[in-house]
C-alpha cells in the first residue's frame, strides 16, 4: 500500500500496557475475588489493600466506626510505598482498594503512568445484599451508609475501566483481562489530536438501545446495545463509516455482528451431525436465512472504559440451531485505529457449526462510491445466482473483479465474496481510497478472517444506494452450512475468534 501517513493520522509508538492495576469499589462489590481472578488471568501478583490496615483501624471498623480521612492517612501511605516498590522492581500486580474518594485515588495513581484504574460498579441494593450475606469479615453492613456518603464515582479523566458486578466474578475478570491486554490486530496506525473523553451516551428512546461512545486521540466510535452493532466511527472529525443515527433503526445490516453464520443459507436448511435442521427464513423474498441470530437481540455490557468496550450475547438452542454459544464482542480504539474482536465459545454438550462476520459500510465522504479506488487482496471470487447463493468460484485475473491493485469501482455492482490471500499470522488489508490518493481507510482482516464480502449497496433504497461500500470480514463464505466450506465445528469448550480493524489514513 503506497502513501505515507501524516502526523495527524500516525503514531509510531503503541500505547504502553499497564504494569499495575488498581481495582476500586465499595466493600461488597467483589474486589478481592475479582482482583485475585484478574491477577491469575494476567499472570501477575496480587495484593489486597485491606492487608495494609492497622490492627486499630480493623478493630474500629469491626465495631461499626467509620474511618476518617486522618485515620486513612497511614493506610494510604503504606499502599503508596508498596506501589513504588513494585514499580522499582518491575513487578506487575493487581491491587484492590476501596479508594472511595477522588483524593484517595489521586494519591495512588498520580505519578504512576503505568497504573490503570478498574472500577467495579453495582447498585447500593446489590452491595447491601452481598454484605448481609458475608461472614468472617471485619467490615459490617452497618457501615454501608457511610461508604455511600463518602463515595465519589471515578470521573472520565481518571480513565476508569468499569465492570458491572451483577455477573459471575470469573466473567468480570475475563472481560477486564481482555481489555487490559494490548490489541493483536495491527496495521497502519492512526492517532490525532487529544480531546476530552466523551461520556457514555444513553438514549432511552433509541430503537437500538443504549449507545456507548468510545474516544481516543481524535477518534470516536459509537456501539449500540442492539446486536452490539458499530453505529459510528470518525477520525479527526471525518466520518469513516456510513452508519446510522442514534434515533434511527438499523437498516441494511449496518455495523451488525453476524453470528453464528454470515451471509446466506439457502432455504434455511442444512444437515449437521446426522440431523436435518430448518432455520426461519429471514430473507423470505429469496428463500434464505440471512446473517445469523443475534442481530436483533440486546447484548449485555460486561466492561467499558473511555477507549474500549466489551459486550456479551448468548445463542440459546432454538429451531434450526439447537446449540448453546457464549459470544463476546470487543471494540477498542488505539494507535492502530479501531480494533474489533468477536469471540464465541461452545458451552453446550455437543459440537456446533459456526461462522461469523460483521457488516460495516465505509465512506470517503463522496456522494457515491463510483470514483473510490478499491483494493482487495484476493485471487478468487465466488459466482452467485439470483438468490445471492454461491454457484462456483473463478480466478479474478483478467476479469472485472480483479482488485489486487487499486482501481476505481466505477459503475460495477458488487455483492461479491472473495477468498482472501493471507496466512495464519498475516493481516490482509482491503483499502478504500479517495481518487486523489490523499486519504482513505484500510480494513485490517486478521485472525479467523478468511473471506470478505464487498457490497456497493445497489439493492438498497435509492437514498442509501451506492452511498458507502460494505466491506464485510467473514470466517466462511455464503451458504457454508450447506457446502461445508470454511465452516467451523466447535466442539464442547472450543472457542473461535474473529479479529478485524479500521485504520483511517492521509498522505502528505
Amino acid at each position: 500500500m503506497s502513501g505515507k501517513p501524516t502526523d495527524a493520522a500516525h503514531a509510531d509508538a503503541l500505547e504502553p500496557s499497564p504494569n499495575l492495576v488498581l481495582v476500586v469499589g465499595m466493600s461488597g462489590s467483589g474486589k478481592t475475588t475479582v482482583g485475585r481472578l484478574l491477577a491469575q488471568q494476567l499472570g501477575w501478583s496480587y495484593r489486597d489493600a485491606d492487608d495494609f490496615h492497622s490492627a486499630t483501624a480493623r478493630a474500629a471498623m469491626a465495631a461499626g466506626q467509620a474511618l476518617t480521612d486522618t485515620d486513612r492517612e497511614p493506610w494510604l501511605d503504606a499502599i503508596a510505598a508498596w506501589l513504588d516498590h513494585a514499580s522499582a522492581t518491575d513487578l506487575r500486580a493487581v491491587v484492590t482498594c476501596s479508594a472511595l474518594k477522588r483524593a484517595y485515588r489521586d494519591r495512588l495513581l498520580r505519578g504512576r503512568p503505568g497504573m490503570r484504574l478498574v472500577y467495579l460498579h453495582g447498585t447500593p441494593e446489590l452491595i447491601a445484599s452481598r454484605l448481609a450475606g458475608r461472614q468472617d469479615h471485619f467490615f459490617p453492613v452497618g457501615l454501608l451508609d457511610s461508604q455511600i456518603a463518602d463515595f465519589e464515582e471515578p470521573e472520565p479523566d481518571e480513565r476508569p475501566l468499569v465492570a458491572e458486578i451483577d455477573q459471575p466474578p470469573e466473567t468480570i475478570a475475563a472481560a477486564l483481562a481482555s481489555l487490559l491486554r494490548p490489541s493483536t490486530v495491527r496495521g497502519g496506525p492512526t492517532g490525532g489530536r487529544p480531546e476530552e473523553p466523551a461520556p457514555s451516551e444513553v438514549v432511552p428512546a433509541s430503537p437500538t438501545g443504549e449507545q456507548w461512545t468510545l474516544t481516543w486521540q481524535g477518534q470516536q466510535a459509537v456501539v449500540v446495545q442492539l446486536g452490539a452493532a458499530l453505529r459510528h466511527y470518525e477520525v479527526d472529525g471525518r466520518p469513516v463509516l456510513d452508519g446510522f443515527a442514534s434515533g434511527a433503526p438499523i437498516t441494511a445490516g449496518r455495523g451488525q455482528i453476524l453470528v453464528p453464520w454470515p451471509n446466506r443459507i439457502g432455504d434455511g436448511r442444512y444437515t449437521f451431525d446426522g440431523a436435518d435442521l430448518q432455520l426461519p427464513l429471514t430473507e423470505p423474498e429469496k428463500g434464505n436465512a440471512i446473517h445469523g441470530l443475534l442481530r436483533w437481540v440486546p447484548w449485555r455490557l460486561q466492561a467499558r472504559s473511555e477507549e474500549a468496550l466489551r459486550l456479551a450475547g448468548v445463542i440459546r438452542p432454538q429451531p434450526g440451531y439447537p446449540f448453546l454459544l457464549d459470544v463476546t464482542a470487543e471494540y477498542r480504539l488505539g494507535p492502530a485505529g479501531l480494533d474489533v474482536s468477536v469471540r464465541a465459545t461452545n458451552v453446550g454438550d455437543g459440537p456446533a457449526p459456526y461462522g461469523v462476520g460483521q457488516h460495516p459500510y465505509l465512506t470517503l465522504g463522496a456522494d457515491t462510491v463510483d470514483t473510490a479506488l478499491l483494493t482487495v487482496p484476493a485471487r478468487q471470487r465466488f459466482l452467485t445466482d439470483d438468490r445471492g447463493l454461491p454457484a462456483g468460484q473463478e480466478p479474478v485475473e483478467g476479469t472485472d473483479f480483479d482488485f489486487r491493485t487499486a482501481r476505481p469501482i466505477g459503475s460495477r455492482q458488487l455483492d461479491t465474496a472473495f477468498a482472501l490471500d493471507r496466512g495464519d499470522d498475516d493481516v490482509a488489508v482491503v483499502r478504500l481510497a479517495h481518487p486523489s490518493g490523499t486519504h482513505g481507510v484500510d480494513v485490517r482482516l486478521g485472525e479467523g478472517t478468511r473471506y470478505v464480502q464487498i457490497y456497493t449497496g445497489d439493492t438498497l433504497p435509492e437514498t442509501e444506494r451506492r452511498r458507502g461500500v460494505a466491506v464485510e470480514p467473514m470466517s466462511c463464505p455464503p451458504d457454508s452450512f450447506r457446502s461445508g466450506l470454511g465452516v467451523q465445528v466447535l466442539e464442547k469448550g472450543d472457542t473461535h475468534v474473529l479479529r478485524w480493524g479500521l485504520t483511517a489514513w492521509r498522505t502528505t
